[in-house]
């Protein structure tokens, strides 16, 4: 399936995770998710399933100074 991350085209298995996808780029650190405009708990990231077409956008904090 299809879906639009962080603006650009991505491919998923079917029936994908949140979690799975996370995993699979390796994010590390503090990172806040949002699927259609929908920020997404941390606590619903293993349950929340990927549809074919969403749009996500993953927005990680770095800190500096």
């Amino acid at each position: 399936m299809k879906v639009l991350l962080n603006g650009s085209s991505y491919s998923l298995k079917d029936n994908c995770s949140l979690d799975s996808l996370i995993k699979n780029l390796e994010l590390d650190g503090k990172y806040a998710v949002e699927i259609n405009q929908n920020i997404i708990p941390r606590s619903q990231y293993r349950t929340k399933k990927i549809s074919n077409g969403d749009k996500i956008e993953i927005v990680q904090a770095i800190g500096g100074g």
